[in-house]
């Protein structure tokens, strides 16, 4: 589950400022702008929900993320304003530091006693293993569909498909 939305997540990461300056002209400096303001707003959510990651739990955590991931990023494509653009973009930043933040402290919660250094090799490997998947998703839906926004909207679709394999996992730690 979690290779499947980081992979939505790295995705955006390589193509979002691309997306930025094609479908909205951002020219160099707003882009350095706006992926510092990414940056604060990744951080700034990762502080605040690992309040929430300590009260509710990890599972619990990155799904309230991801549905905020998927409601925003959702909006962010059906924007063609620069400013309402910059601002949704911003509130996804939100979402995005507490889903790795927290899809880190599940892992080691769910790691069996005595695993905690395999289990976060799997978590590091499966995440490479599929590190293609979006790219190649958003390459082909971009040049299928002659628009950016098909690209974008297959990153939306991992963290779908991430949110609904996550469900079936059970936070408890195997022994």
């Amino acid at each position: 589950a979690s290779a499947i939305y980081r992979d939505g997540l790295n995705t955006l990461f390589t193509v979002g400022g691309l997306y930025a300056a094609g479908v909205h002209n951002m020219d160099f400096l707003e882009l350095m702008t706006f992926a510092i303001g990414l940056n604060v707003t990744a951080g700034l959510g990762a502080f605040l929900f690992a309040h929430l990651d300590d009260k509710i739990g990890s599972k619990r955590t990155v799904t309230i993320s991801l549905i905020g991931l998927i409601i925003t990023g959702a909006a962010v494509l059906f924007t063609d304003d620069k400013l309402t653009f910059t601002g949704l973009a911003l509130a996804l930043g939100l979402f995005m530091g507490p889903v790795q933040a927290a899809s880190r402290t599940l892992a080691g919660r769910l790691a069996p006693h005595g695993m905690v250094t395999q289990t976060y090799g799997l978590y590091a490997f499966t995440g490479k293993s599929v590190a293609f998947m979006g790219p190649l998703a958003y390459g082909a839906a971009t040049h299928f569909y002659g628009m950016q926004q098909a690209g974008m909207f297959t990153i939306v679709l991992f963290w779908v498909l991430g949110l609904l394999l996550l469900s079936l996992v059970e936070e408890k730690r195997e022994d």
